[in-house]
């Protein structure tokens, strides 16, 4: 079941200058000129798309990065959300009003080819010409190609020119298909690529970090792994997939989607657990992550904790509503709510929080990349930041 998000979610009633949140079917005739004209309002800066796979991103980008004199960054996604419940099959866009927003952006290409030094140069170059403004502040988007297994390398590379700068972001989807993502950047679009979009704005940020998981009973160590393909081949010394599936009490041939959203495995880094997501079984029996993973790691078994509860409280720490909490959420978190029948509670949260963004195949932030995480930066009037 989804819950389908309004059509259109103006932002002028939080105060001028406030970000637009439009969201059309990715079938619609007219779509391009549904956007154009709902974003209009806004005068933006920059356009953010975030969309179904079956809608043409390139077309929609070029479309409206002339019509409406702005950048547009943008990406496919594994869903969509738009102040609102869960939706498939639709183009998300935000408008990021001129008054308030400044932006630049590159690409970083090649992600095959690690080429490290080459991004550097690319990011420090945009910083260089990305001067401070006074009483303003700075944040990074990062969006990578999903299907490229370089995202811990492109986050940790950002964030070592980035320094203190918060930077969040998601991996483009392509529904679960796994086959093929989408980014694109004003007129252009690449594969197996990121896009890296500087931000400056009278906002006050904060980042809302939740995932529902702490570690069971269960440990087990990684016992033959291909870390380039994320790929385990076995788990105590058993074949990967039979002895994950003996540790949650299914069959093997049990194992879908669905299953592995609501039993994760997890690796300890730096204090800290996080969420290292299955993807799929492979035809002999290994597991495929969406995450790195290297032989000798020890794992525990993810339990969920309630689902929703904690990220409602981590929202009502931030005291005011804010403008909107752009927000990346990946998509097994997706099918665990799903599963749990708890689309309704999840839909009250965006729409009362002003939440919109997509479903990733992992998120980015502080430099890492997780999954099963919802990642937000909330844009609070400055008066009203916690």
């Amino acid at each position: 079941m989804t819950t389908e998000h309004p059509a259109e979610v103006r932002g002028t009633a939080r105060g001028a200058g406030a970000p637009v949140v439009l969201s059309e079917p990715a079938d619609a005739p007219d779509l391009a000129e549904r956007l154009r004209a709902g974003l209009a309002e806004a005068e933006p800066a920059a356009v953010l798309l975030f969309a179904s796979p079956g809608a043409d991103l390139p077309a929609l980008a070029a479309h409206l990065g002339p019509a409406l004199g702005t950048r547009v960054v943008g990406c496919s996604s594994a869903g969509e959300f738009a102040c609102g419940g869960y939706g498939h099959g639709h183009v998300v866009a935000v408008g990021l009003p001129a008054a308030r927003f400044r932006t630049e952006a590159v690409w970083l290409r090649n992600l095959a080819g690690l080429g490290v030094s080459e991004w550097m140069a690319e990011l420090r170059a945009l910083f260089s010409r990305f001067e401070v403004q006074p009483r303003r502040h700075r944040f990074g988007l990062l969006l990578i190609d999903g299907l490229s297994r370089q995202e811990e390398l492109v986050a940790a590379t950002v964030d070592a020119v980035a320094h203190r700068l918060p930077v969040l972001g998601g991996s483009a989807g392509d529904g679960l298909r796994f086959e093929e993502t989408c980014l694109v950047l004003d007129g252009e679009s690449h594969r197996d690529s990121a896009i890296f979009a500087l931000f400056e704005t009278d906002f006050a940020l904060e980042q809302v970090i939740f995932d529902h998981f702490t570690p069971s009973g269960s440990r087990m160590v990684v016992t033959a792994a291909v870390p380039e393909e994320r790929l385990i081949l076995e788990i105590n010394a058993e074949p990967a997939a039979e002895e994950y599936a003996r540790l949650i009490g299914l069959a093997p041939e049990a194992l879908n989607p669905r299953v592995f959203a609501e039993n994760p495995l997890l690796v300890r880094m730096g204090g800290q657990y996080h969420v290292r997501a299955i993807r799929e079984v492979t035809p002999e029996g290994g597991l495929t992550l969406m995450s790195s993973i290297e032989s000798g790691v020890l794992l525990a078994l993810g339990r969920a904790d309630d689902l929703t509860h904690g990220l409602q409280a981590r929202l009502e720490a931030l005291g005011e509503r804010p403008a909107l909490i752009l927000a990346f959420d990946c998509i097994l978190r997706r099918l665990a709510l799903e599963q749990a029948g708890l689309e309704p509670a999840v839909a009250r949260l965006f729409a009362d929080w002003r939440i919109a963004g997509f479903n990733t195949y992992g998120e980015q932030h502080g430099g890492v990349h997780v999954n099963q995480t919802f990642v937000g930066l909330a844009l609070m009037e400055p008066a009203h930041a916690a």
